[in-house]
């Protein structure tokens, strides 16, 4: 490694916070090199009036970081697992999976009411069309409605009425040490979290083969299996990773436990299923192959259409 290695972020707080982690990890590995951070803005850092669904193409929170990887303008680039396609490039790959942080949702409440005890059409914002499906499948009485921003914006749009409630994911939170908004750490069964959520993903050119070995001293093996199972259970279903799909893994003594759901848009059709296998692909394969067994493919392909006709 070269005398000082450039590592790319966005400029979120949580970006930022999630970047210098990595780094301090990194130097408590003994590595011999300095870190410099760059500050990258993003297509959706920028894009923040329309949804994440509006958006033409995937990536829009890696684009950018790639493109300056390209350029030699940064060697590493730090991102939140769940913002990288689900089919990644070869030139530059996830060569560093850290160990997970929580990986479920959290409910927000406004004066802190519970999602169980909010008014009929009270309005909880979210960017997510799978949070949304979870919440009309669980709280059919409760409307949602786009928000997009860093997590301190979304609180404080919520606070100054513009939502009754929010739901944010509770490893984001944890990063910034803002737990004690969370008014409920949701059921990650009813409220399956987004394939990779929690985990963090580092990426560097990978010709860079003595960067490569670097980053590798801090990649956490059972989080990559779950994660990468999570991620393969979905890309089978839905490649453009659109639909209300959500997906979660633990690894015990070398055993991977996947369980995934798809919902429709309006919450009535929820489609569930989980296996366990020793290979994180092999274990996707399972899961994937008895949720279209059950029709998930209809469920998946009236989503995605209703999507795009927003």
């Amino acid at each position: 490694m070269s005398d000082t290695v450039i590592v790319g972020t966005r400029e979120s707080k949580l970006a930022v916070t999630q970047t210098k982690w990595v780094v301090h990890e990194l130097e408590k590995h003994a590595l011999r090199a300095k870190f410099s951070l760059h500050y990258i803005t993003t297509e959706g850092d920028r894009k923040l009036d329309i949804s994440l669904t509006e958006f033409q193409q995937s990536g829009m929170f890696i684009n950018e970081l790639e493109e300056k990887l390209q350029a030699k303008e940064i060697d590493v680039a730090v991102h939140s697992l769940k913002d990288i396609p689900l089919q990644t490039d070869d030139a530059y790959p996830i060569v560093a999976i850290p160990m997970r942080e929580d990986f479920r949702d959290a409910y927000i409440g406004k004066e802190n009411v519970p999602l169980d005890q909010l008014r009929d059409g009270a309005i909880i914002g979210t960017s997510s069309p799978r949070r949304k499906a979870q919440l009309q499948a669980t709280y059919p009485h409760l409307k949602t409605k786009w928000i997009r921003g860093p997590i301190d914006s979304r609180i404080k749009q919520m606070k100054e009425g513009a939502y009754d409630g929010i739901i944010l994911a509770v490893a984001g939170l944890n990063r910034l040490g803002l737990t004690d908004v969370i008014t409920t750490y949701l059921d990650p069964v009813s409220f399956t979290p987004a394939p990779g959520q929690g985990a963090l993903a580092v990426q560097c050119r990978a010709e860079d083969e003595h960067i490569v070995r670097s980053l590798r001293s801090i990649h956490h093996e059972d989080t990559y299996k779950a994660v990468y199972a999570e991620r393969h259970v979905v890309l089978q279903l839905d490649e453009e990773d659109k639909a209300p799909i959500g997906a979660y893994a633990t690894v015990s003594d070398g055993v991977i436990s996947l369980y995934a759901s798809v919902y429709s848009m309006d919450g009535k059709s929820v489609l569930t299923s989980e296996a366990q296998h020793h290979d994180p692909f092999e274990v996707a394969k399972l899961v994937a192959d008895d949720l279209v067994k059950q029709g998930a493919h209809s469920i998946i392909g009236a989503a995605k259409e209703e999507l795009q006709n927003e």
